[in-house]
């Protein structure tokens, strides 16, 4: 610590150039923990998928339907433990921003293959027994103020009605879902397929995509292929795949976010490596007589190596902090945009050692050479 007075005198040397460095770090370090929070979100859904269950899609693509009557014929077969039915609503509540996940299934099968869901079991009846009715997840309820006994308007953005041809769908809210460990799950909303199945205009009879539950989860990759085998050389082949894969392949519809937003953060560190990198050499070279007088005065090769790196890792640091503490605080700001998203304590780790080593890649060339600088040459001015 007897140092540091020596090392932030350095660093505000040139106060105006220390400035703009720092915001440059800074905006860098904001856009690192926006796009890797938003990217830490969306990859949460891969990372946290269930291992004791398989989601089977049509073979030709995630669009196309699948017939309801392969439920009975996936029931029969060995190791399997439940199968529910869900199908694409694409939904949204008055304005396309506000996208709720809206699912028709039947909710017992549906709560016995995805056991992490929590209902009351009056609301549960309540479902069963309200043709309309529609439990809603408890985000969702609390972000639009929905309560029990309210009717709430879905337009979908595919589904439209045979009595009128109509997008707009109107529910009645009679309960409340939870989802253990994960409450972002409950941005979304579980209505009848009996009553969407027979009220939906076209491709009645059909499913979105089967969620199958297993007895043993090592069984998996065996039981998949039987069911893409039972269903071969038939007009609906199927594409069995576990929940992860199949998260994986939901995102990708997107894009590849992962590989978007590191093809974006390489492109800013790359630039910031030359900027930061320009700066460090810029300050120790104007500085040359005053390290050749440290030298004088008894301080070490090393010493003044030391010094030096330490001098670059306190200014990417303090600007990763400010740019990581901002990107944290924006988040809740932007809740209407990308969701109950927040900093992840990886990203937070991942950030400062990204710091550390532009601070290190930066800080070791200028360094290096007031380390070899000689005392006579450098008080010359040679």
């Amino acid at each position: 610590m007897k140092y540091f007075p020596l090392i932030w005198a350095a660093l505000w040397r040139k106060k105006l150039r220390t400035i703009f460095t720092l915001l440059s770090i800074v905006i860098a370090f904001l856009l690192f923990g926006m796009l890797q929070g938003v990217n830490a979100a969306f990859q949460k859904g891969v990372v946290d998928a269930n291992v004791n269950r398989l989601i089977v899609t049509s073979r030709i693509s995630l669009t196309e339907a699948l017939p309801l009557s392969q439920m009975q014929q996936l029931e029969a077969i060995k190791g399997i433990s439940g199968v529910a039915q869900a199908t694409w609503f694409g939904a949204y509540y008055q304005d396309p921003k506000n996208f709720i996940f809206a699912v028709p299934v039947d909710i017992d099968r549906y709560l016995k293959v995805e056991p992490e869901i929590q209902v009351a079991p009056d609301q549960v009846e309540a479902l069963r027994h309200t043709r309309d009715g529609v439990l809603v997840g408890l985000v969702a309820a609390k972000k639009y103020g929905w309560k029990i006994g309210d009717r709430i308007p879905l337009h979908s953005t595919i589904w439209t009605r045979k009595s009128d041809g109509q997008s707009d769908w109107d529910f009645q809210v009679v309960g409340f879902y939870d989802f253990a460990g994960d409450a972002s799950q409950t941005d979304g909303a579980l209505f009848n397929f009996d009553y969407f199945d027979e009220a939906r205009a076209f491709r009645r009879g059909t499913v979105g995509w089967w969620i199958v539950g297993l007895s043993d989860p090592n069984q998996s990759a065996e039981i998949a292929r039987t069911i893409d085998t039972l269903f071969a050389n038939s007009s609906d082949e199927t594409k069995t795949q576990s929940e992860k894969e199949f998260a994986q392949s939901f995102l990708k519809q997107y894009g590849d976010i992962n590989f978007i937003v590191k093809a974006i953060l390489f492109a800013v560190f790359f630039t910031l490596l030359f900027l930061t990198g320009n700066t460090m050499m810029q300050s120790v070279r104007e500085r040359v007589p005053e390290l050749a007088v440290l030298k004088t005065l008894g301080y070490s090769d090393g010493t003044v190596l030391t010094l030096v790196l330490v001098e670059s890792l306190l200014l990417c640091l303090l600007a990763a902090a400010v740019g990581l503490g901002l990107a944290d605080l924006l988040f809740p700001l932007m809740k209407s945009v990308v969701g109950e998203v927040g900093l992840q304590a990886s990203v937070l780790l991942g950030g400062f050692g990204v710091a550390v080593l532009l601070a290190i890649l930066t800080g070791l060339p200028p360094a290096w050479r007031a380390k070899r600088l000689d005392i006579v040459d450098a008080l010359a001015g040679r």
